[in-house]
């Protein structure tokens, strides 16, 4: 019992030593740190107005931004300096006062064109605005369409931080091919076709593991109807949600 305790005894005192060699090994770069991190804010306009200090190798910034993108930059700029151990970032983003209502606004029209050409119609993605905090929600296609959104948003003026609860579906052939099929029979209708038209109204086609839900705004509930009808027409769908919303309908 007695070796027991002294190899306990004698494996805390080593683990202590350890913590404090590290600490030690860790604080004498805080100088070093200082002076570098110093350095790089001063070389960037929109990094001037921040402050930076360092204790134990944990950089604590901040001071003021225009841009929430700005602040994430510092944060990794930072975190990329030698024998950085951590960020905290502590930074305020100041910039143009934007009411809630207006930012929601201009990032739904954002997030309505967001990658025109490419998956726009797969994407299906939301915000909403509280005290200049943005919630993003919804489903793309491809991370390159979530990173595609968040950077919209990331960069407009107003916006204090961001929360993103974009999902990426998963990749699938088979899901790829339901929406090729879904967009076909949607947008081939005489009825939906002008859907097509305007890029900010698409009918939105999500699909996950052969789940199709189909998002956006129409102008009818016949318009509704008939696209859920010809969603449920495509073939390899496993089921069939309508999300779609009627103008003027909540």
């Amino acid at each position: 019992m007695k070796n027991i305790l002294k190899a306990f005894v004698l494996s805390l005192g080593v683990g202590l030593l350890s913590i404090g060699l590290a600490a030690q090994t860790t604080a004498r770069y805080d100088q070093q740190i200082q002076a570098k991190v110093t350095q790089e804010l001063a070389q960037k306009k929109q990094f001037r107005n921040l402050q930076a200090s360092v204790e134990d190798g944990i950089v604590t910034l901040t001071g003021n931004v225009d841009l929430y993108q700005q602040e994430l930059d510092a944060a990794k700029k930072v975190r990329k300096t030698d024998h950085v151990q951590g960020v905290r970032n502590m930074i305020a983003v100041g910039g143009a006062s934007v009411s809630d209502a207006t930012l929601t606004a201009k990032l739904d029209r954002g997030l309505y064109y967001d990658r025109i050409g490419y998956d726009n119609q797969f994407n299906f993605v939301t915000a909403s605005v509280q005290d200049g905090v943005v919630t993003l929600n919804g489903v793309t296609r491809t991370d390159v369409g979530r990173d595609s959104a968040l950077g919209l948003v990331n960069t407009t003026p107003g916006v204090k931080d961001v929360v993103n609860n974009i999902a990426v579906a998963p990749t699938s052939f088979a899901d790829d091919a339901i929406r090729i099929r879904a967009m076909r029979a949607i947008y081939r209708d005489p009825v939906l076709g002008r859907y097509a038209i305007d890029p900010a109204r698409p009918i939105r086609i999500v699909v996950e593991n052969g789940k199709l839900q189909l998002y956006g705004v129409v102008d009818s509930t016949m318009d509704k109807q008939i696209a859920g009808i010809r969603a449920g027409s495509v073939f390899g769908a496993f089921s069939v949600q309508n999300n779609l919303e009627v103008a003027g309908k909540s």
